[in-house]
Parts: structure tokens; sequence; C-alpha cells
């Protein structure tokens, strides 16, 4: 997303608060893997209230597509639901880095896929988190590489067809689903 977008994006939110209003800076409730702010809010009453916010940066999760209609997920742990757990590539977007570049790296990393085409589809917005989780689709995407997994990941690879993957997330067993969803959505797959 532009700078641009993001900018009318948060003042599209700010006008629409309906009379909540932010009082002050966030503070740093807790630091570690992932970090929880405290955010002071006013509400339309005039109450004030404390708010606990997850506060990481964008991320990004790609839907990879080959070119026989698979799609390209990774299986990897996960601590919350203490189980493997089969989802979209993705991760963190770093700082100063475009979403679009987030995705084709995080693909390649996590997968060894890449593909030449690879569009920004859209994005969710977590009700209790200070940013957003882009979307996209890679198109044509072929292993390329071998994976270039971070220090704490364990991915395996696993091709799905699309009624595969369908069935995947209707029965609550993907990961990654908002997103999921609003790809295939946008791929007209659902």
């Amino acid at each position: 997303m532009s700078e641009a977008r993001e900018r009318e994006a948060a003042r599209e939110r700010e006008a629409d608060a309906r009379g909540w209003e932010q009082v002050g800076e966030d503070r740093p409730a807790y630091s570690g893997f992932m970090r929880v702010v405290l955010r002071t809010l006013r509400l339309p009453d005039g109450r004030q209230v404390e708010w606990d916010l997850l506060d990481m940066a964008p991320s990004v999760t790609v839907l990879p597509l080959t070119p026989d209609g698979r799609v390209v997920c990774v299986s990897q742990y996960r601590p919350g639901p203490n189980r493997h757990v089969v989802s979209l590539p993705g991760g963190l977007v770093d700082p100063g880095e475009k979403p679009l570049d987030a995705a084709r790296r995080e693909l390649r990393e996590e997968t060894g896929y890449g593909a030449d085409r690879i569009e920004i589809v859209g994005q969710t917005w977590p009700n209790s988190a200070t940013n957003p989780r882009i979307v996209a689709v890679a198109h044509d995407a072929v292993d390329q590489d071998a994976q270039q997994l971070d220090e704490f990941e364990d991915c395996e690879v696993v091709l799905l067809t699309v009624a595969e993957l369908r069935a995947e997330l209707r029965a609550g067993r993907l990961g990654s689903t908002e997103q999921t969803y609003l790809a295939l959505d946008h791929l007209g797959l659902l």
C-alpha cells in the first residue's frame, strides 16, 4: 500500500471513530516475541478506558497458485494451538519494506517458490491490533530455490488443490483464515 493510501486510510479511521478519542501515546505493556501496548481512549460519554492492543509490524500473507492450479502452503508448528497448522506462507513486513517486496521475500524464504506476478489484493484489520494483515496472490508460482527459513521456523511445503484448501478452511483447520478467504474471493475461487 502506498504511503498516501496509508495516510488516507488513517484519516478514514479517525473520521469513523464516532466520538472515541485516543488520549496520549500508546505505552508498552509487554515486549517479547509479540508486543502489547496500552492505549487510553475517551469514550463518547467522556469516560476513559485502557485498551490492550497487539502492536506488531504489518504482516503479509501470500496465496501462491502454481501453473497447474495448486496452492503452495506451509505446515508449521504454532504455539497457540500447540500443533502443526497448514497455512499460507507469510510474515512480517520489515521496516521500510514495501508489502509487495515482503510478499515476494516471505514466499521465497518459507517455500523456495517464486512468481513473476504477485499482486496485493486487500487487507484485514484485526480489532485489537495496531497494524493490518495484507493479502497477496502470487500467480504461476514455481519452485525456484531452497527454503531460507528463519532461526525458529520449521516449515514444510504442502501443495493443495483449491478444493482441498477450501475444505481445510471450512473445517477450521487452516491458519490465516481471513487472508485465505479474501484471496480466494479475489480470485473468484470460493
